[in-house]
């Protein structure tokens, strides 16, 4: 297919050219957040097959006892192992140009395509990833400002009527920390990952505007959410990883999670390919181009072992 037609749009006059700026402009590009909190299966790569197995370990349970009698065995519990499995997958997408578009045009043609390809590919793996974190059996249905329904069955009770606001983040840290004894993240935190709309719930509550005239009174004019009851807010405008949902759009959609959420299996990390150039070098093209898949740790709602919790609209 023809790069470029040049052909005259009158017969008569004076002839025009209008000058090309010597600035690319880029579409702007939404905020990738969640391929930075997941966790890379460290032993698994090249030449291992298309999947791997995680292994994960059960906690014993609690006696009601550990009392023992001298003329009897010490009591035996058993040891729960079981697996997961993340298969992999290619990944990629390319962009096809000629060397006849690259001998006309005046900027760089295969530095601006391969541009374009690393900011697609930021985005679909994020979006890859986020698929995986929004999987958790653990949900959260927002029902008022003062209420909402927790199920664990990886299905939400009904639509979101509400938007974010500090009473729900309360419920969400004590349900992880007191229900669902989610471990927290090396610096003692949950991290949640939400859209800006959840966000903006959260900073228009009296509460949090009440709280950060002592703690934080920059939060605001810097346009953070800051640290709430142990949970670190990420924010991100990524829509096609985290959405507005919810009656009427109400809800910005958002992940809370721990310790071993999500798992990266990784053969080949993603990268540009250069097409070898056909039709005596006429036709050219770049791809982006990988072979990973994400996946869950732990796919329960068993309080343990649930490491997310998603907060979101049916």
């Amino acid at each position: 297919m023809a790069q470029y037609q040049w052909q005259f749009n009158t017969e008569t006059g004076t002839f025009k050219n209008h000058a090309l700026s010597r600035e690319l402009f880029n579409a702007a590009l939404e905020e990738s957040t969640f391929m930075d909190h997941v966790q890379p299966v460290e032993s698994f790569g090249k030449k291992m097959g298309e999947s791997v197995l995680l292994t994960r370990i059960s906690r014993l349970s609690e006696p009601t006892t550990s009392d023992l009698q001298e003329d009897q065995r010490i009591p035996e519990d058993d040891y729960a192992v079981s697996t997961t499995l993340i298969t992999v997958n290619e990944v990629g997408r390319s962009v096809p140009f000629t060397s006849f578009a690259e001998d006309l045009t005046w900027y760089d043609l295969e530095n601006s395509v391969q541009k374009t390809l690393r900011d697609q590919m930021t985005l679909t793996l994020d979006t890859k990833a986020a698929k995986a974190f929004k999987g958790a059996k653990v949900k959260y249905q927002l029902t008022g400002l003062g209420s909402g329904t927790f199920t664990t069955n990886g299905t939400f009770a009904g639509a979101s009527v509400e938007n974010w606001n500090v009473f729900h983040v309360e419920e969400i840290a004590d349900f992880m920390y007191d229900t669902l004894q989610v471990p927290t993240l090396d610096n003692d935190d949950y991290v949640a990952i939400v859209r800006t709309l959840g966000l903006r719930g959260i900073k228009r509550d009296p509460d949090w505007e009440e709280w950060h005239k002592y703690t934080d009174p920059a939060a605001k004019f810097n346009g953070e959410t800051g640290r709430i009851e142990n949970i670190r807010f990420v924010r991100t405008n990524h829509n096609n990883a985290l959405g507005k949902v919810g009656t009427g759009s109400v809800l910005g959609e958002g992940v809370v999670f721990g310790q071993d959420a999500v798992a990266m299996a990784e053969v080949l990390t993603p990268e540009l390919r250069a097409a070898i150039p056909d039709d005596f070098g006429r036709s050219k093209g770049i791809a982006w181009y990988g072979i990973l898949n994400f996946g869950e740790i732990w796919q329960t709602g068993n309080a343990g072992e649930a490491k997310i919790v998603h907060v979101g609209s049916s």
